[in-house]
């Protein structure tokens, strides 16, 4: 193959000169850009039968470079030319497009009847009424906070999970909160720490991870008086322990180290240019008890604002643990937030991102059956977290046990993610996801703070309508007995008819 390249580069590099020549085009620059490309492609493919790291290119030189040309825009031309309307992953095509023109406070109708696979096994409807209500025109909330709280909150049913100035760009940090600001919804820090970029006027979640970010000492380790201090803002309206994310649990951050900024690296007391992984586990607490200690200690230290924690469920008994520790120690979190595996996360290896933890439904359902047993669903309320993005997806989850969603995507489309999957790679097209200057300025601030509040405001008016089509005022009272999966029906149908119903059908 490398004789079959020279060749035909001297043969046309020949015939160049030749034709040159033969019609005395010595002066026509057309020839001699010929001449250029011939010699470009000759050096690199000079440098292609050299170099040691890839075979495709040593043996197929030059023409072996369109191989990872083609691979490099693989998510674009999946996305762009493979991908129907609803089978894009981990967001279909008609989910972005919904988030999107509700962000930009546009037309959000859907033409001619439904694309999804509705006779499907993981169908889900939501059981409408014949008496269908207008649910009275105001703002959905729900207060966070137990007996043991001396600052709830009056929480939407919708905010923003958690999401790292590092993970995200400045600009979209602000416009985030400036977003949650207007709509006056809640906006997680992530476990980054807090950034100047959170000050912009909208309530906060600040989120503490195994790293300490923000309240660590020299030795990495859990700092009361930083913690104290920085709890104490008045924009930080929750406390959120961080134990495992959905897209990695068990793993513990990671902050890639082509991200990791001197201004980052100064926010979380690291050192810059290093790629940052968390510790999978905290320092502060080893076990059940300790971990119900810790958490009290932090809502003394922060003067009695909600302090809850975050996890997505692995094995079930170690919750139960938790939830004896709770009745024990005779003190509980405020709120406790469920991750599902199907999270989403900016950096994280393959397996535990496809291989780890229970989804979003079956914890819930879990969750919400293990403090019902032990009297404590009344005390402390439920945040779900994983692929919310339609309304339809709030109202399940709220259906299935949970008080109140978050969700990380969902907003980062309102912000103008194309889902390009470079989140990783610094490289973030649209200034989102990235800490490159010339990308990050793409990002209008001024333009995504209007549009994270619109995204937010037209999918609560989504869920509004939903729910008094089902005969509801409020989500607080949705069960799942709201929901039906379609091969339910036929079971739900021969329960009141068994004489009359084919249930093979």
């Amino acid at each position: 193959m490398n004789k079959l390249f020279f060749g035909t580069i001297i043969f046309l590099f020949s015939l160049t000169l030749l034709l040159m020549w033969f019609y005395e085009f010595s002066d026509f620059r057309f020839g001699y850009l010929v001449l250029a490309v011939l010699a470009a492609l000759t050096l690199l493919g000079i440098y292609d039968t050299v170099q040691k790291k890839h075979a495709i290119r040593r043996n197929y030189p030059v023409v072996g470079n369109f191989r990872y040309m083609l691979e490099s825009i693989s998510p674009e031309m999946q996305q762009y030319f493979v991908e129907s309307n609803t089978d894009g992953r981990p967001f279909s095509r008609n989910l972005r497009a919904l988030a999107y023109r509700r962000a930009k406070n546009v037309n959000d109708t859907h033409p001619f009847g439904t694309q999804r696979d509705i006779d499907g096994e993981d169908y889900t409807a939501l059981r409408h009424s014949i008496y269908a209500v207008h649910p009275k025109d105001e703002d959905l909330r729900v207060t966070i906070g137990s007996k043991f709280c001396t600052q709830p909150y009056s929480s939407s049913i919708l905010n923003i999970s958690a999401m790292s100035f590092g993970s995200l760009s400045s600009n979209a940090i602000i416009a985030l909160n400036r977003g949650a600001k207007k709509g006056n919804f809640l906006h997680n820090t992530g476990e980054g720490g807090i950034a100047s970029y959170h000050l912009e006027g909208g309530d906060i979640c600040w989120q503490i991870g195994t790293g300490y970010f923000g309240c660590r000492d020299e030795s990495g380790r859990f700092s009361a008086k930083d913690f104290k201090e920085k709890a104490s803002l008045p924009q930080v309206k929750m406390i959120e322990l961080k134990l495992s994310q959905g897209a990695k649990p068990g793993h513990g951050g990671v902050l890639p180290g082509i991200k990791n900024t001197a201004e980052i690296a100064k926010i979380r007391g690291i050192l810059q240019g290093t790629t940052v992984l968390s510790p999978p586990s905290h320092s502060a607490f080893s076990n059940p008890k300790e971990m119900i200690q810790f958490i009290a200690q932090l809502r003394e230290l922060a003067g009695g604002k909600p302090v809850g924690f975050k996890l997505c469920i692995g094995r079930t008994e170690e919750f139960i643990e938790l939830c004896k520790a709770m009745i024990s120690q005779e003190t509980w979190p405020d709120f406790i937030t469920i991750d599902g595996a199907e999270g989403g996360t900016g950096a994280a290896p393959l397996e535990f991102s496809d291989s780890v933890g229970l989804p979003l439904e079956p914890a819930l359902i879990f969750v919400k059956a293990a403090l019902e047993k032990f009297n404590l669903k009344d005390e402390i309320k439920l945040i779900a977290s994983g692929k919310v993005v339609s309304a339809f997806s709030i109202v399940k989850n709220i259906a299935l046990g949970a008080d109140i969603c978050n969700s990380a995507r969902g907003f980062m489309f309102s912000l103008g993610c194309i889902q390009s999957l470079r989140c990783n790679t610094n490289e973030c097209p649209t200034g989102v996801a990235t800490q490159k200057r010339g990308l990050v300025n793409g990002l209008v601030v001024t333009d995504k703070a209007e549009r994270v509040y619109n995204f937010h405001h037209n999918t609560i008016e989504a869920v509004r309508e939903l729910i008094g089509a089902a005969g509801h005022y409020h989500t607080n009272t949705l069960s799942v007995h709201d929901l039906v999966k379609g091969d339910e029906m036929i079971k739900l149908a021969n329960r009141y008819f068994p004489d009359t119903v084919n249930t093979q059908v």
